[in-house]
């Protein structure tokens, strides 16, 4: 890293850069030096081992983002400005590391807050984030903050963060240029009312002791519903408890569920799917560990990224579940069951649990003790079923769009004239990808796997450039070839219509079509059709996961109008696509009620979706 920062700065300009590497957390040897200016950037990331820091810090933590953030304010020089992206938990957790920082910021250092959508940092990370900006001399002669958000920043927040016509940086930088300047010129910012924010007198921000960093829960007529207080979770639980490990549990096992975290979805839902189970005479002495309609279901141990996903269980399950699983019993008069799941899950949705884990090689885990601390916001029960119960009704609306979607395949009329050829005498090439898992990294060269073509195509995984380098030698996939669902949900078609570099997983088929002879889009049209899926059906092998070989796609048949014809079809399938399309936007806009209720939960109010 010392090696590619001097690169960097040579490439910017700088004849003489000085750059330095060492534990600022552990080592003191540097801490009588001062900065006039500093940037900074997740991810505050915790060593191997954990993080044994010196006594200096005005904050006794050992949160590397905490830590990290304080050693920053501190070493400003009187004059000193800092501009530091951070993870939403210094912005509201309630563990008092994170409320003293807070007030040390505001009484000291902090003059704005520009919050982030989540997305800005993608492909790498979708995690939302905010700006805390710091200024040493102006923190101390103003009495407030301004708070600014950030709905666009020019690029759209999916994977490819194409270019789009809406930035709201301009007009927040110059709103934060307005704004300091008033208080540079000993002027009151109170009066101040940009279109982008609020000012927020710093008595308000501590009225109630929290210094939460929320801006939209400041805003005048806000129905936050954090002024019922918040709660640990340890108060409202019954019961917390961890399961139990099993070395012997498998999909071909007849015995007891036994469920681990992959049966907790992404959406927050509990799966079926990949059940494992464990004999019977294992589960003897463990009828403990049965799960109950009501129970909530955390995923404690995961790679860091996943743990803290959440589920509610809606059935009795006569079964137990993995050491990786937390079970929470919520106390009936204090707590719905639902509405804790619910902000749970999207506490993991907003990277609550990212820094409060612990993490070892590959994985990362949050204690039944470190869980039983964290804390939620909890309004009264009459008002917990009304969230509730406006939740499940956009939820409702979600699933009847989302079946669509499920249910939708295009239809091609074939004519008996065409001729028919196999899949192999179309394409160049017919391959699949990485039939070892490659070193999965934090960032680097996006690993695409079938979910990431069957949900989106915004990759979860990163693997190394030099892995990446040696995986295209055999399989390169590039814009205009099409990918193929090969293992577990076989039969799905995406064209590669991006231009970023990827590798892919031995479950993804890469097709190359002859481009003289198929038209890429009919291609994936086809291949999409019920005519293709039910031959995808025919050749596959069942086990414990379906598979289609490489050797069988080569000979599913595809009928081959002229390219005109072709193109003609595409573009009424295109059409028909996009009468369907309008129930992503309807699932977009419906999941966007759901967080803004949530956010509302948490403090954070937001603009009201549109029903235009």
């Amino acid at each position: 890293m010392v090696r590619l920062s001097l690169v960097n700065m040579y490439l910017h300009g700088f004849s003489n850069p000085h750059i330095d590497e060492y534990d600022t957390l552990t080592s003191e040897e540097k801490w009588n030096e001062f900065a006039d200016v500093i940037l900074a950037n997740p991810p505050f990331m915790s060593p191997k081992g954990g993080i044994k820091p010196h006594r200096r810090f005005s904050v006794q933590s050992k949160r590397s983002e905490v830590l990290f953030v304080d050693y920053m304010a501190e070493h400003l020089t009187p004059g000193g400005r800092a501009g530091i992206i951070v993870p939403e938990g210094i912005i509201f957790q309630s563990q008092s590391a994170y409320k003293e920082l807070r007030k040390m910021l505001v009484d000291n250092y902090l003059v704005a807050v520009v919050s982030l959508p989540a997305g800005v940092f993608n492909p790498y990370s979708g995690v939302k984030t905010s700006i805390l900006i710091l200024d040493k001399s102006l923190a101390r002669q103003s009495d407030s903050v301004g708070f600014f958000k950030v709905e666009n920043d020019g690029f759209g927040l999916g994977a490819q963060r194409r270019e789009i016509d809406r930035n709201d940086l301009p007009h927040v930088a110059a709103e934060i240029a307005a704004y300091l300047g008033k208080v540079r010129a000993r002027q009151s910012g109170a009066g101040v009312q940009p279109a982008l924010g609020l000012i927020v007198p710093k008595a308000r921000i501590a009225a109630n002791g929290e210094y939460n960093l929320g801006g939209e829960r400041y805003r005048e007529g806000s129905t936050a519903l954090t002024t019922f207080g918040s709660r640990r979770i340890g108060e409202i639980a019954d019961d917390i408890k961890a399961g139990f490990a099993s070395g012997q549990s498998s999909v071909d096992t007849n015995g007891v569920p036994h469920i681990r975290p992959m049966n907790i979805t992404e959406k927050g839902q509990f799966t079926w799917d990949g059940l494992k189970q464990i004999a019977t005479s294992e589960y003897a002495g463990k009828e403990d560990y049965a799960l109950m309609s009501g129970d909530v279901l955390f995923n404690n141990t995961n790679s860091k990224e996943l743990v803290g996903k959440t589920c509610l269980i809606e059935q009795d399950i006569n079964g137990g579940f993995s050491n990786h699983m937390t079970r929470i019993r919520v106390k009936p008069d204090m707590c719905v069951p639902r509405f804790l799941a619910l902000l749970l899950h999207n506490a993991w949705q907003k990277g609550a649990f990212l820094e409060l884990a612990n993490r070892w090689v590959g994985q990362a885990g949050i204690n039944a003790t470190a869980l039983s601390q964290f804390q939620i916001p909890l309004p009264p029960l009459e008002v917990q079923k009304e969230i509730v119960a406006e939740i499940e009704g956009y939820q409702k609306v979600i699933n009847g769009a989302r079946a669509v979607l499920d249910h939708y395949r295009p239809h091609i009329p074939i004519h008996p004239d065409w001729p028919l050829f196999e899949l192999s005498e179309v394409s160049t090439k017919i391959t699949d990808g990485a039939h070892v898992t490659p070193t999965y990294t934090e960032s680097g060269v996006p690993f695409l796997r079938v979910t990431d073509i069957t949900e989106s195509n915004t990759s979860k995984k990163f693997i190394p450039q030099e892995e990446h380098d040696e995986l295209i030698k055999r399989c390169r996939p590039e814009k205009g070839d099409v990918l193929y669902s090969k293992n577990g949900t076989i039969g799905v078609a995406k064209l590669i219509d991006w231009d970023w570099e990827f590798s892919i997983f031995v479950s993804l088929a890469l097709i190359k079509p002859k481009k003289e002879l198929v038209d890429p889009h009919y291609l994936e049209c086809f291949l999409n059709s019920d005519t293709a899926y039910a031959q995808a059906t025919a050749r596959s092998k069942s086990g414990t996961v379906t598979n289609l070989h490489l050797v069988d796609i080569k000979t599913i048949k595809i009928p081959l109008p002229p390219l005109a014809t072709q193109e003609a079809l595409v573009a009424e399938i295109e059409a028909e696509q996009k009468l369907v399309a309008a129930n992503r936007e309807l699932i977009a806009r419906f999941e966007k009620k759901i967080q803004n209720t949530l956010a509302r939960v948490w403090g954070e109010e937001t603009p009201a979706v549109s029903e235009a």
